[in-house]
Order: C-alpha cells, then sequence, then structure tokens
C-alpha cells in the first residue's frame, strides 16, 4: 500500500498556489492548473472543482466564499436554493448568467458545508486573484463577510461595509467593488432583502 501523501505546509502550498496562479494566461488555463493543484486539503473531500459559472467577459464578476451541497453535485457555483435566490437577484436589475462572471474564493466544498478556514482560504486566495484578473471586470460584488474580507482586507463585518464602494486593485487597474449579504444569509434573515436591493440598484447605476 502507498503511503499517503503528507499534505504540504500552508506556507509551502500558499507559495505553490501563487507560482502557479501566475503562470495561468487564460481562465482555461488556470481551471486546468486547479484541477491539478494538490495544496488545500479540501480537494480531498470534495466531489468536483467547483470553478466559474456565466460570462467570463462580463462587466460585473460576483464572488461568494465557497460551493455549497448542490455547487459540488453540479460543478457550478450558486446553483441551490441560494443561487436561485441569487438569479432573482440579479433578474431585478436586468442581469443573469450570461452578463455576470460568477465564482468563490475557495472552489472545493468544505466537508458539511463548514466554513472554509483562515488557512484554506489564503491559500485559495492568489487563485481567486488570478481569476478576477483574467476576467477584467469592471465592477466586483463581494457576496458575504467573508468574501469581501479576504479581497478587499477590510475588518469590519458585513452590517457595517455592504452598500459602499471600495477601490480593488485586479492587478491590471483599479476597479470598483461592493460587498453585500449573502444571498444564503438573505434566506435566513430576508427582511434584510431590501439592504441587497438598495445595493443592487447602486451598482446598476454604475453600469
Amino acid at each position: 500500500m502507498a503511503a499517503p501523501v503528507a499534505p504540504a505546509v500552508p506556507e509551502e502550498a500558499a507559495m505553490a498556489a501563487r507560482e502557479a496562479a501566475k503562470s495561468a494566461k487564460t481562465l482555461d488555463e488556470l481551471r486546468a492548473i486547479l484541477d491539478k493543484f494538490d495544496g488545500c486539503a479540501l480537494k480531498a473531500t470534495a466531489s468536483r472543482l467547483v470553478f466559474a459559472d456565466g460570462n467570463p467577459q462580463a462587466k460585473v464578476m460576483l464572488v461568494g466564499e465557497a460551493p455549497g451541497r448542490d455547487e459540488d453535485i453540479e460543478g457550478l457555483p450558486f446553483v441551490g436554493r441560494s443561487g436561485k435566490l441569487l438569479d432573482r437577484m440579479l433578474a431585478a436589475i436586468g442581469l443573469d448568467r450570461s452578463s455576470v462572471y460568477i465564482a468563490n474564493i475557495v472552489p472545493w466544498r468544505p466537508p458539511g458545508n463548514r466554513t472554509p478556514t483562515p488557512q484554506e482560504s489564503q491559500i485559495c486566495l492568489p487563485f481567486i486573484l488570478r481569476q478576477i484578473e483574467l476576467a477584467d471586470p469592471d465592477i466586483l460584488v463581494c457576496l458575504g463577510g467573508p468574501s469581501a474580507q479576504t479581497l478587499l482586507g477590510i475588518k469590519e463585518g458585513i452590517t457595517k461595509t455592504r452598500g459602499r464602494w471600495f477601490s480593488f486593485n485586479t492587478g491590471k487597474r483599479e476597479i470598483r467593488a461592493m460587498p453585500t449579504f449573502h444571498p444564503a444569509f438573505l434566506l435566513r434573515s430576508p427582511l434584510q432583502k431590501r439592504f441587497v436591493w438598495r445595493d443592487f440598484l447602486a451598482i446598476q447605476k454604475a453600469l
């Protein structure tokens, strides 16, 4: 019996991720690199890579935290109940999956839908940063606190930061970024939908 491969030290894994991500010249190359990347332990427990959905040429890119059960089954982000709510939110401002690009910070489902650890997010961060750089959207929407904190480096919670414009450097240029509530949170707290409606109207206006 072959000895199990020891997981890489987090620093080593993060460094390997940075090198691998940097080498991708296109989104297809990035997906192929992620498919082969073994530095994140979540890959071993997830059934497949959940890379992205929508139109990579879109002006708006939405980034959540990590795939859940439905996403793991279908291999696409935001396809469960929260995904259907997201589709309705987008439709309200005249957008759909053909006019936005959707991804997650962590592309593999954490076991039992738990929150990814800061370590897991940090290992996957170079890939999502490269994905944003290659997609080069005009507007970045961070769905939920973990996405906003990881991508925008903000310490405050989502309740304080949602609806505010931040600046995000894609690697090529500065673009506008807005945190808003995650659709899964809205399913649990439907009264908060009115705030997201305001956020989405601000995004529509910025387009």
